[in-house]
């Protein structure tokens, strides 16, 4: 693995993750209440043996940055590093990045020199635990020249994804990016290759493109370079390589959430929450890194929780969670009912006087107040929330948003913004 450069995709400006996305780049949003979407890909890297790691951003990526700079700092001995690469303007290239592939193309420069022999794409935005090494074998062991993760996938998410075909010997032989309508009936198989038994194979007709590639190195560069007006590997540059080059199918066998969607976020956090949950964080041979912090244990003071996962340095006071996440330094006063909700926590803990201050002008602290109810609702960080609120969309609202209060509506969950004020006895 020595051998491998890895280049994670930090995504465009991540509209579909907005408000998340307002203030920092998508793999910077925060996960599991202690984590970064970053922290998926890179510790899948160093996990799998491949420690030569950049990450492609464009939006917003000063907290990225800051995040990247403090966790992952490989020893001087080592040639290991995950740097961050920005969208710059230069001579050859006056515009931003185009796609995925204009991204790398416009690096290639610094990319080229490196004594390696494939290219690991990822993308920044997937939940997942994967080795690397297998996939990249696999590559190796056929001699292909691009190989493909894939899962099999049902209707409901198929034309989600770019679709693909596969003879007996895995060889891809057709893709569709995002297919719809007839289309996509074209692109049924009998996923039964791929192992499935005769029931999934029929909830689950379609082989889908996770978005995560190995190239080998020379192949790119000469597609990258000879076909500069395909600015995206899903919808040009891998259709292209089908007809020219050996592509061939990995399956991946395993969890697998593309978290581009509020809902999907959502859901992957509170399913991360329950008894028996399909992705685990509690696995020693493979762990998931972060940046470390000095906090002290969480405070729970006669509560009732049940199916939840609490961050560090939480302050609970006779409060009632359920199949919640609370995030690092969460503080909820007393009465207040958490429930299906995902709460980031804070960045910070807020000084005496601050808080003994905002009290006595009549102003929010940081933090939960007493008697509040949050319920299927996302509470991004640094919020104050006084005593009294219902976050509960009682109106049963789809989509709103309403910055100027301090919270937006997707998909029926209330997100509150970051550093929002919410003041005593709103109903939301």
């Amino acid at each position: 693995m020595k051998n491998v450069l890895s280049i994670i995709l930090g995504g465009g400006q991540g509209t579909r993750l907005y408000p998340l996305t307002k203030l920092r780049a998508k793999p910077a949003v925060p996960l599991a209440g202690k984590y970064r979407l970053i922290d998926i890909p890179v510790s899948n890297c160093l996990n799998s043996g491949v420690d030569k790691i950049y990450v492609l951003t464009q939006f917003n990526s000063t907290s990225l940055n800051r995040h990247i700079n403090q966790t992952y700092r490989p020893s001087s001995f080592s040639s290991g590093f995950v740097d961050i690469l920005a969208a710059q303007q230069t001579p050859d290239n006056p515009g931003w990045f185009q796609g995925t592939a204009d991204a790398v193309r416009q690096y290639m420069w610094l990319f080229e020199p490196w004594d390696i022999t494939e290219y690991l794409i990822l993308s920044g935005d997937h939940l997942y635990r994967m080795d690397y090494s297998d996939f990249i074998n696999r590559h190796r062991d056929t001699n292909a020249d691009i190989t493909l993760s894939v899962l099999p996938v049902g209707y409901d998410v198929a034309s989600s994804f770019g679709l693909l075909k596969v003879d007996g010997s895995g060889r891809v032989i057709d893709f569709q990016e995002k297919p719809k309508g007839d289309a996509l009936e074209k692109m049924k198989v009998d996923t039964t290759s791929l192992g499935l038994d005769a029931e999934a194979a029929k909830e689950k007709p379609f082989i889908a493109s996770m978005g995560i590639y190995v190239f080998k190195k020379e192949v790119l560069a000469k597609m990258l370079k000879n076909n500069k007006e395909c600015t995206d590997f899903g919808k040009e540059i891998i259709p292209f390589a089908i007809e020219n080059y050996n592509v061939q199918a990995y399956l991946f066998d395993d969890y697998w959430e593309d978290i581009g969607t509020i809902e999907s976020f959502y859901d992957a956090n509170l399913n991360l929450a329950k008894p028996n949950p399909a992705f685990s964080l509690y696995k020693s041979e493979s762990p998931i890194y972060t940046r470390p912090r000095y906090l002290p244990p969480s405070r729970i003071f006669d509560c009732q929780i049940k199916d939840s996962i609490l961050g560090e340095g939480c302050i609970l006071e006779k409060v009632t969670v359920n199949h919640s996440m609370l995030g690092l330094r969460t503080t909820i006063n007393e009465g207040s009912v958490i429930e299906d909700a995902l709460l980031m926590g804070c960045d910070f803990y807020q000084k005496d006087n601050e808080y003994k201050a905002d009290i006595a002008a009549g102003r929010v602290p940081m933090g939960i107040g007493a008697n509040t109810t949050i319920r299927r609702a996302i509470v991004d960080k640094n919020a104050h929330i006084g005593n009294n609120v219902q976050i509960v969309n009682k109106d049963n609202v789809q989509e709103g948003s309403f910055e100027d209060q301090g919270f937006c509506i997707r998909n029926g969950i209330v997100i509150v913004l970051k550093d929002a004020i919410i003041p005593d006895h709103t109903i939301i």
